[in-house]
């Protein structure tokens, strides 16, 4: 059972770990340049698109559950259809983001509270890597449905070529163009396409004899498609709901000043390290569990859960140990700016609490999108974000500042876990 689990973690833990080291490149790019407002603008105009691509990552977790199941159940069609559906769905609302591209950019400025300046340039990035959107929604239910069919080395294939080719492109942009927000949007949107370009090439390669299952009818049958609305619509609700709180949390730091907007959205990479690097765990369970659940396979599923677990545990020793003890020295890698670091150290007692406050949440999502256990996610979710998040910072911030806002998002990650844990009997083993 390790083996299998580590055969479908590594690769994941590999390629979701690109994903934050290249953010944290980014705003190392950015945090040696003149001035903090190019942090905040990379941080108001990722916020965007964190929730645009957030909201779509229904079509990679569903996409992964479904797949898993129908692997698991040895039905070939169904593989293949799901991936059709996934592939339409994707494009769609791609094409459909281009178009809302003007209201999206009005709306989510209107309700964002940043200084003018960081404002003016974070438009300026959002205008260009828009573009990006056809592509990275589709890779979503390309890098889904290979997890699904158990291929986590496709997926490491894609993100390290992706995150390569971005980072090689915003280095020549910045340094041999001498760009600088608008650098990093267009490295993004020509690091998709090369990503969406290459899964396909790997999708002919291995997995050509699929598409004679592929029938439009069969794709299309109202029953399939209510249930792969109603599985992914809970897992909307879950993301937005995910996104609100770290958006909520960005806007209020902004409210406070620039300089806190730049402090938490540094510390917030610490948070995304680990949470990249747990994922690959959950990653793996969301493919075994989904293939034990539907083989029917209630002793494997248990043990395979298990496992997980406990693997999650041994991970977080570390991580707590190095946010401990070298934290600080983790900030010069991100900014040179001496009055950042200062204050932003005054912070990290609670980026060392993330792992273990953390990881039972991230684990449990990767069990439920395997058991396709989308309703319980959601009711989580919202008893995490709307009755224990905000009611925390309204409670906690007018008296510990900034302090007030990071003890209200431990909360938030620890409710979670706790939640799914309380669902756990109900929602999954006695549905197999």
């Amino acid at each position: 059972m390790n083996k299998e689990i580590f055969r479908l973690a590594i690769p994941n833990i590999i390629s979701n770990l690109t994903v934050p080291i290249l953010g944290m490149v980014d705003l190392a790019l950015l945090g040696h340049l003149e001035s903090e407002v190019y942090i905040g603008a990379i941080a108001l105009g990722g916020m965007i698109f964190n929730i645009i691509y957030w909201g779509f990552g229904f079509l990679r977790m569903g996409t992964g559950g479904f797949t898993a199941q129908a692997y698991g159940r040895e039905d070939k069609q169904e593989v293949a259809l799901v991936l059709g559906r996934s592939l339409l769905v994707g494009l769609a609302g791609g094409i459909l983001i281009l178009i809302l591209q003007y209201p999206i950019s009005m709306l989510s400025f209107w309700i964002m509270d940043g200084s003018r300046e960081v404002e003016v340039l974070a438009k300026e990035y959002f205008t260009i890597r828009v573009f990006a959107a056809p592509a990275t929604i589709s890779l979503y239910a390309l890098t889904g449905w290979f997890l699904g069919m158990q291929n986590a080395r496709y997926p490491l294939i894609i993100a390290l070529v992706v995150n390569v080719l971005n980072l090689a492109f915003n280095f020549y942009f910045i340094y041999e163009l001498g760009m600088k927000h608008e650098g990093v949007a267009l490295g993004t949107v020509l690091a998709q396409y090369s990503g969406l370009i290459l899964a396909v090439i790997l999708l002919l390669k291995k997995y050509r004899n699929y598409f004679r299952y592929f029938q439009l009818s069969a794709m299309m049958k109202a029953k399939a498609m209510k249930e792969f609305f109603l599985v992914n619509a809970d897992i909307v609700v879950r993301t937005l709901l995910l996104l609100f709180t770290f958006s909520f949390f960005t806007n209020q730091s902004a409210k406070i000043s620039n300089e806190i907007l730049a402090i938490n959205t540094i510390l917030l990479q610490y948070l995304f390290i680990f949470s990249y690097f747990i994922d690959g765990f959950a990653n793996a369970s969301e493919a075994l569990v989904g293939k034990y659940f539907g083989a029917g396979n209630k002793a494997d599923l248990k043990k395979v859960i298990r496992r997980i677990f406990l693997w999650g545990i041994y991970i977080c020793i570390p991580f707590t140990l190095t946010y401990l003890f070298a934290g600080k020295n983790l900030l010069y890698l991100l900014t040179n700016q001496p009055e950042i670091i200062d204050d932003a150290s005054g912070y990290l007692f609670w980026i060392a609490m993330v792992p273990f406050v953390t990881f039972a949440a991230f684990i449990w999502d990767g069990v439920y999108i395997g058991a396709t256990a989308t309703k319980a996610m959601r009711n989580a979710m919202i008893v995490s974000a709307l009755l224990v998040f905000l009611p925390a910072y309204y409670l906690l911030v007018n008296l510990f500042g900034n302090h007030g806002l990071w003890f209200a998002m431990m909360l938030f990650m620890a409710s979670r876990g706790i939640v799914l844990s309380i669902f756990y009997k109900s929602s999954i083993l006695k549905k197999i």
